[in-house]
């Protein structure tokens, strides 16, 4: 049984995604902090409103704190920007394969061919036919 959840623990990267969130956790408190602490402050000054916008409200018989909603959105595209940016400086796209530079010939198998070749150089079967 032991062996088992090993075998699932490391198939199906469990470990590694236990990782992630822990590791997601204190980045997400770090870049909460940027925002609430360095960016809030600026979009706050440039705001119309000399009041906290956040604690804009529709008045009614149920008040509607969409100030709140707006600080939630504005939030949220911030540290989507950040996140987004710091996944790109640190996890690079694969390089792309190396294009081939030989072939092998369809009609006698023998590689090495140049695939720029019209004849094969070994039973000089014309290669742009095939």
């Amino acid at each position: 049984m032991w062996q088992d959840f090993k075998a699932f623990l490391i198939k199906q990267n469990a470990l590694a995604l236990a990782i992630a969130v822990v590791i997601g956790g204190a980045l997400d408190r770090v870049v909460k902090s940027i925002v609430d602490a360095l960016i809030m402050p600026i979009v706050t000054a440039l705001s119309p409103s000399p009041e906290r916008w956040e604690s804009l409200t529709i008045p009614g018989p149920i008040p509607l704190r969409y100030g709140l909603v707006i600080s939630a959105l504005i939030n949220f595209f911030i540290v989507g920007f950040v996140v987004w940016r710091i996944s790109k400086a640190f996890i690079k796209p694969p390089a792309e394969p190396a294009k081939a530079t030989t072939k092998a010939c369809p009609f006698c198998r023998m590689a090495d061919l140049d695939t720029a070749a019209s004849r094969c150089p070994h039973c000089t079967s014309d290669l742009r036919a095939a």
